[in-house]
């Protein structure tokens, strides 16, 4: 909850937190209801985020890997293995998030500090290093690139998650020289409808971003 929610662009994301693991007949089941979602709300299809993960799989992530369910932007619905690797993920959701139903987040998430946060985050950047060439066909991937980044040099400085809008503003008084970079990344996220006929012609600046990070974080 960062307090700039965009319902044109923005996304939604929830946890819910099962008893047990998702077996073969709940997942088929939730499989259905997200399809029914889309359908009766077409202007969040490909907007909602949601991942069912057991309690005890939230208490032991930092020594094993554990069943997670996913739904998200570009990612359909799928199981897949999460442990330390989902660290920032609950950090975030420890340190800001509204509980819609149950106990609070620290009740169920065990404590991150916030240099464990830091260090993911950095692994998250190098991560990118390789992954940007994913970006080159899509401008609103490689604003969505541009804009983590912002986030991420964020999050190593202050120890603190924030929403990429407002990082994006606070990199631009705080790394200068990528000012134009993320002043275009902003834009092109606003306009993600738009028809772009040449996203290789803004790519460079996608890897650029993603190089500086690497390389200052």
């Amino acid at each position: 909850m960062w307090g700039d929610f965009d319902p044109d662009i923005s996304d939604i994301d929830l946890l819910v937190v099962v008893r047990q693991d998702v077996d073969k007949e709940l997942f088929d089941t939730l499989d259905a209801f997200h399809q029914t979602l889309e359908a009766q709300f077409p202007d969040w299809a490909g907007r909602i985020e949601i991942a069912y993960i057991s309690a005890t799989a939230l208490e032991t992530f930092k020594t094993q890997r554990s069943p997670i369910s996913v739904i998200s932007p570009g990612e359909p619905f799928n199981t897949k293995d999460a442990g330390l690797d989902w660290l920032i993920n609950w950090y975030t959701i420890r340190a800001q998030s509204m509980v819609v139903y149950g106990p609070a987040a620290e009740d169920i998430i065990p404590a991150i500090w916030t240099e464990e946060f830091r260090t993911a985050v950095r692994d998250q950047i190098d991560e990118w290093v390789d992954w940007v060439v994913h970006t080159r066909d899509s401008r609103p991937y490689q604003a969505y690139a541009i804009l983590t980044m912002c986030r991420a040099l964020f999050a190593v400085q202050t120890g603190l998650q924030t929403s990429k809008s407002q990082a994006a503003y606070w990199a631009i008084q705080h790394h200068p020289t990528q000012a134009e970079r993320i002043t275009n990344a902003l834009r092109w996220r606003e306009r993600h409808r738009d028809h772009v006929e040449n996203p290789d012609a803004t790519y460079p600046d996608a890897v650029a971003m993603v190089e500086y990070a690497a390389r200052v974080h």
